[in-house]
């Protein structure tokens, strides 16, 4: 089967080129695609979340030394997603890209794993309150280690949803509805792999062997390995297509250079109209947002143009197909704002959802069993994890009743949705903190734990509340999130869509701690420091404070939202500019891809 493309010359002359059509294998390519992300999000996620005690117990560092080690180490996995984007979007591809990455991962999890084996390769343990640090040599075989798994997260992250993705047929409604499903049941294998890790890998780990607990995620990422090589004979492989880098800041620059020119009263007949043949990106309509973008295929007596119709410098004279896809680019920015806002707050509820368990009743039936404090993060992952499924497969199919959506709601109003749920989560988090410390002062204490306060006699098991809301949150933002990106950015950008995400995680942290900084500062004035609302003892601090200022700032970034995404426009389906005829626009551009 052949599929024919398209493109217009500047004198409207097309050119029709046969393509072969990729043998989409959809559904019969999801067990090595899914099977790759689950045993590889259990092996990264498994050795990670617990690096912080690894590397005091085991190297007896100090805790800000780990600390640091630990910031520096996720912040650069997250950001290094950029180089990987570039590298896979311009040169080698997403497969390539993935493999590589995921035998980095491997190596990196191994080196980890030989540290806790071999004594050689990690201090004597401490006695009493002596302790030996690690030799410089102990130090580098870590770090390589590390930098194995920084290569290997810069690599997979930003392309194996991009990955997954190109395995269905986009141009079809079935195609499309896989593209969906596979988005919600992604992040279901990555909640599902966060729950193992924080459960039975991490108690292996603190309470069985270091060695044995950092063996098993290795195993597994050699599981992920296997899995994805397996079925390399019927992926669907999508061949980098240049840098799409150069071709932002060429749209820039050309914008820049011709800034004093006036675009003219009918564009579509003046402005450089020519696509590639070659391109594998859609085909965009012209359209006004973003207008002054639109000068830089102002056709001047300077501008040289090759006899197939392409430009002779696309840094002076770019087409309104390449200054459409930069748009697909830079109008999804106001969405990643929203999305930076909306992870600060959660992420302050997270971190001190710990803290507020260790000053409540953490045992279970009253027991001496008590939940560990870290634990309750899995009830937020566990009401993802249930809510997934049936918002795919029971909520979906009657609200595509309704509204006749593919998706029963558009993106940005999933979006919108869990937006929504994110202020109530920060109301539920504040009355419930309300309530631990209320019970903490008025009722008959439970004891001192670790000098860190007394210990409120409300039972831990109320945080469950607070953390399940926060999960159905997620459930419609973060997935929301992750497919509206995908799905805006030009085909040749998907793996930088994917980085993209993941750079807003890494600035959301650093907002956070920013945050937290400044209301410590502010509050922490006056008598005691009774008024500081994050003083260490929660039972003097203001926490529910806090939390309403949280509330607060959700309430805020969600009027901002909603006003960006009244103004967005979803890629291919932007309004006809008022000054273009409809007969002017390429038979191409006329319907919704």
């Amino acid at each position: 089967m052949a599929l024919k493309m398209e493109g217009m010359g500047i004198n409207g002359d097309a050119k029709v080129e046969e393509l072969k059509q990729p043998n989409y294998r959809g559904v019969k390519a999801m067990p090595f695609v899914i099977g790759n992300e689950t045993f590889e999000k259990l092996g990264t996620i498994g050795t990670s979340t617990n690096l912080l005690v690894y590397l005091t117990t085991i190297f007896n560092m100090k805790s800000i030394t780990a600390t640091n080690l630990i910031n520096v180490f996720h912040g650069t996995c997250n950001f290094g997603t950029l180089a990987g984007a570039f590298l896979s979007d311009t040169y080698f591809g997403r497969y390539k890209v993935l493999g590589a990455a995921s035998i980095s991962s491997f190596l990196g999890m191994l080196v980890l794993t030989l540290t806790a084996t071999l004594k050689t390769l990690h201090p004597p343990q401490c006695v009493d309150t002596f302790c030996v640090g690690p030799t410089p040599w102990q130090m580098a075989f870590l770090l390589s280690g590390f930098v194995f798994l920084i290569i290997g997260a810069s690599g997979i992250r930003p392309c194996n949803l991009a990955f997954g993705a190109d395995q269905f047929n986009p141009n079809t409604e079935s195609g499309q509805r896989g593209i969906a499903s596979f988005f919600n049941w992604y992040y279901f294998t990555f909640t599902f792999a966060m729950m193992v890790s924080l459960t039975i890998i991490v108690y292996v780990q603190a309470n069985i062997n270091w060695a044995i607990g950092l063996a098993i995620p290795t195993f597994l990422m050699f599981l992920s390995c296997a899995v994805f090589f397996v079925g390399t004979r019927i992926y669907v492989i999508v061949q980098p297509d240049g840098s799409p880098l150069t071709s932002i800041f060429q749209v820039l620059v050309a914008t820049i250079k011709k800034r004093k020119l006036t675009i003219p009263e009918e564009p579509s007949l003046s402005l450089f109209n020519h696509v590639s043949t070659k391109s594998i990106n859609a085909k965009l309509p012209y359209n006004n947002q973003l207008k002054f973008l639109n000068k830089a295929a102002i056709i001047t007596t300077k501008d040289n143009i090759n006899l197939d119709g392409s430009s002779g410098d696309r840094w002076t004279l770019c087409s309104i197909q390449q200054i459409e896809e930069v748009k697909c680019v830079v109008k999804t920015i106001p969405i990643w704002f929203a999305c930076i806002i909306y992870n600060v707050s959660l992420t302050n509820m997270q971190t001190y959802t710990v803290f507020q368990a260790l000053q409540s009743d953490r045992r279970l039936n009253h027991s001496s069993f008590k939940v560990p404090a870290a634990s309750y993060t899995v009830f937020q992952m566990l009401a993802l994890t249930i809510w997934i499924p049936v918002y795919d497969r029971l909520i979906v199919p009657c609200l595509r009743k309704i509204t006749n959506e593919r998706q029963g709601i558009s993106l940005l109003q999933r979006i919108g949705v869990g937006m929504g749920i994110a202020i109530f989560t920060m109301l539920v988090a504040a009355i419930i903190e309300t309530k631990r410390k209320d019970m903490a002062h008025s009722k008959p204490t439970l004891g001192i734990e670790r000098g860190k306060g007394a210990i409120s006699s409300m039972s831990g098991f109320w945080l469950v509340c607070q953390m399940v809301v926060a999960g159905l949150s997620e459930g419609f933002a973060i997935i929301g999130f992750v497919e509206f990106f995908y799905k805006q950015f030009p085909e040749n950008m998907k793996s930088f869509a994917g980085s993209f995400l993941f750079c807003g995680f890494a600035m959301s942290s650093y907002l956070s701690s920013f945050l937290i900084s400044i209301v410590h500062r502010t509050t922490r004035e006056g008598e005691g420091g009774s008024r500081n609302w994050l003083a260490q003892d929660l039972n003097d601090a203001k926490l529910d404070y806090f939390y309403y200022l949280c509330a607060g700032l959700e309430v805020l970034n969600f009027i901002y939202y909603l006003i960006v995404a009244k103004w967005y426009k979803y890629k291919g389906s932007e309004d006809l500019a008022d000054d273009v005829p409809l007969k002017d626009i390429p038979a191409t551009h006329k319907h919704i891809i």
